[in-house]
């Protein structure tokens, strides 16, 4: 929990974090080591230079890594863990359910553990959906339009095998998808994100909730436009919130928009990790206020109230936490590394 310099606590629910394999040895050809390259790339850009990591670390860090750096030295008090496969990319794929599941066993009160498919496998995609749901129980499941599937190098949210899926999650009560719609990561198409998909899928799926990571950018234009009109659609902050370091006033124009368009109970935090680490970026958030001028224009501020929201409470009701009953299961929650 994040005690705030004024001695108050936020509830903080990460909405976006992985627990990945990039290292060499898991590589199976050029494009998972351009792959990982450019997400590091992103962390040594964005990050407080105390904050960067060596980089055979960030290609593959340990569970008490990721515990430490979310729990212990971090502020949250649950992290959503996201999965991507990119089987074409790593032999043992990237960021697979098992990898998540293995550490969620032991702080089964810290995490939430999201599945990935691919409606380009067809029917083995549906038997997989409830494969996801009959052995994990996922609330949420990551869509990744641009990951690569033989000769495929994308699809869209609208695509009739994606319909097909979509109808299933609805059907089984997987209700959060979380879809990555921002900067591209090479070798992927930045076509392949494009958010126009999301228009015609939150029409027609008006029972899921549809978090776009990274709110679109650099779409973030089209992305508010949709957001506004549709009541299911929602933002998470992955991607622009490191800006509020690297580039303030960037991050007060990006904030400011989606308080415009969206309003406060749509927007999600998200660290990215391990892109990066959430303390600095609690830190920074809490302490940040919009630049006058700018939040003049929009007729926007960024209060303590709705920093809360954005931190934790958002999340929290989408994935039905009860705020009071978790805070007190945690606080018999280890505060050090438990044994495998």
């Amino acid at each position: 929990m994040y005690r705030t310099p004024e001695g108050k606590d936020i509830f903080v629910v990460d909405g976006h974090t992985h627990f990945w394999d990039g290292s060499p040895e898991n590589q199976k050809n050029i494009h998972g080591k351009q792959f990982i390259e450019c997400f590091y790339a992103y962390h040594t850009g964005l990050s407080p230079k105390e904050q960067l990591w060596e980089k055979s670390k960030f290609e593959k860090y340990s569970a008490d890594d990721l515990y430490r750096d979310l729990f212990i030295d971090g502020p949250d008090d649950v992290a959503i863990v996201q999965s991507t496969y990119l089987r074409d990319f790593y032999k043992n794929g990237f960021n697979t359910i098992e990898r998540n599941a293995e550490v969620a066993k032991r702080y089964p009160e810290r995490f939430i553990v999201n599945g990935a498919f691919d409606p380009r496998d067809g029917e083995k995609a549906l038997e997989y959906i409830h494969f996801l749901k009959e052995t994990y129980n996922v609330k949420g499941v990551k869509m990744y339009t641009a990951e690569w599937n033989g000769a495929s190098k994308g699809w869209k949210l609208t695509d009739p095998d994606a319909y097909k899926c979509f109808e299933l999650c609805d059907k089984l009560g997987i209700r959060n998808i979380h879809v990555h719609k921002g900067p591209t990561i090479i070798p992927l198409s930045k076509d392949a994100f494009d958010v126009h998909d999301v228009d015609h899928a939150a029409t027609d799926f008006q029972n899921l909730n549809w978090i776009v990571e990274h709110c679109g950018l650099p779409r973030l234009d089209d992305f508010c436009w949709i957001a506004t009109q549709e009541t299911n659609v929602y933002g998470g902050l992955a991607v622009a919130l490191p800006f509020i370091h690297a580039r303030p006033r960037y991050f007060g124009e990006v904030i400011a928009e989606l308080l415009f368009w969206l309003g406060p109970e749509k927007i999600l935090f998200g660290s990215d990790y391990a892109i990066w680490t959430p303390r600095w970026l609690v830190e920074k958030f809490w302490a940040y206020q919009i630049p006058q001028d700018i939040a003049a224009e929009r007729g926007v501020q960024l209060t303590d109230e709705i920093k809360e929201k954005i931190l934790g409470l958002n999340a929290a009701r989408l994935y039905n936490i009860d705020v009071e009953a978790k805070k007190k299961a945690l606080a018999s929650s280890p505060f050090s590394i438990a044994a495998e």
